[in-house]
């Protein structure tokens, strides 16, 4: 069994989860993750091994907490992308409705509305997961908040779409987490469940 310790670098945290995850991370992701796990490491002084390193990734990045996403899409006659769908970002609960290039740039705008500072995507990697009938893929997005933040998203689904989304709702989740992004609607806090 292949273990990371303190002393190993993010390319052994980015070859076990691809190894045993199928999880290529890109280049920016993988700074981004060792630093999650050097935190870990720090903390427990123990050495990880890829199943370790999964949980670490599922916590940091809520793989296991992403609901399904119902998001109607809609093509517009000037060849863009209406979205539309209903979310819970931070206990609110959010329609979400807008229009763009496609469903990442509609679902974007959209969400913009809601949430301050304003998102925006910065950088797109998705591959699947596994082959065959059964097959998953898994979308990395790194988002901007404002002008000071910046997370990566990611997302894993049947669907390459839904995958995106919920990539930039894990994002979103992130930076909340971090108390960078507030939910509000229309410039007023909008109401809890």
């Amino acid at each position: 069994m292949i273990r990371v310790n303190s002393q190993s670098g993010k390319g052994g945290i980015a070859y076990l989860l691809e190894s045993e995850y199928g999880l290529e991370l890109p280049r920016r992701l993988q700074i981004e993750f060792s630093q999650v796990v050097q935190a870990v490491m720090d903390d427990t002084g123990k050495e990880m091994a890829a199943a370790d390193l999964w949980r670490i990734f599922d916590d940091a990045y809520g793989l296991g907490s992403a609901a399904a996403l119902n998001p109607v899409v809609t093509a517009n006659a000037a060849g863009g992308a209406t979205l539309a769908m209903d979310v819970v970002l931070d206990g609110h609960a959010l329609h979400i409705a807008g229009q763009g290039s496609g469903p990442i740039d509609a679902f974007v705008h959209g969400l913009n509305q809601h949430v301050s500072p304003a998102v925006r995507v910065l950088d797109y990697h998705e591959h699947a997961l596994r082959s065959g009938s059964d097959a998953q893929a898994v979308a990395y997005l790194e988002l901007r908040f404002g002008d000071a933040l910046t997370v990566f998203g990611v997302g894993v689904d049947a669907n390459i779409t839904s995958a995106s989304l919920k990539a930039i709702l894990s994002g979103v989740q992130r930076a909340m987490r971090q108390e960078a992004v507030h939910v509000v609607s229309q410039g007023i806090t909008a109401h809890s469940l």
